[in-house]
C-alpha cells in the first residue's frame, strides 16, 4: 500500500458506492423489502469503522505486514457485502 491516507480513501470510496448504489436500489424498488437493505447499510458502516480503528491501531514491527492484513480483510468484507447487495 502506496500511503495510508490512500488506503482511507479506497476503503471510504468503497463503502461509499456501495452504500449509494443500496440506496438507488431504494429508490427504484420502493416495494422491496428495505428493511435488509438498510441492515446492509449499518452493515457497510461497521465494516468501515471496524477497518478505520485497525488501520489507526497500526504500530510496532512488520507495519507493511499488518496493513496487507487489513487490505485483505478489506477485500473480503467488500465482496461479501457486494454478494449481500446483489442478493436485494
Amino acid at each position: 500500500m502506496a500511503s495510508i491516507k490512500l488506503l482511507k480513501k479506497e476503503i471510504n470510496n468503497d463503502i461509499g458506492d456501495l452504500i449509494e448504489e443500496i440506496y438507488l436500489w431504494e429508490l427504484s424498488n420502493p416495494d422491496g423489502d428495505l428493511t435488509k437493505s438498510e441492515k446492509l447499510i449499518e452493515e457497510a458502516i461497521n465494516v468501515f469503522d471496524d477497518l478505520m480503528v485497525k488501520i489507526n491501531a497500526v504500530s510496532g514491527e512488520d507495519l507493511k505486514a499488518q496493513f496487507k492484513n487489513i487490505q485483505k480483510e478489506r477485500k473480503k468484507a467488500m465482496s461479501s457485502l457486494l454478494k449481500k447487495s446483489a442478493a436485494l
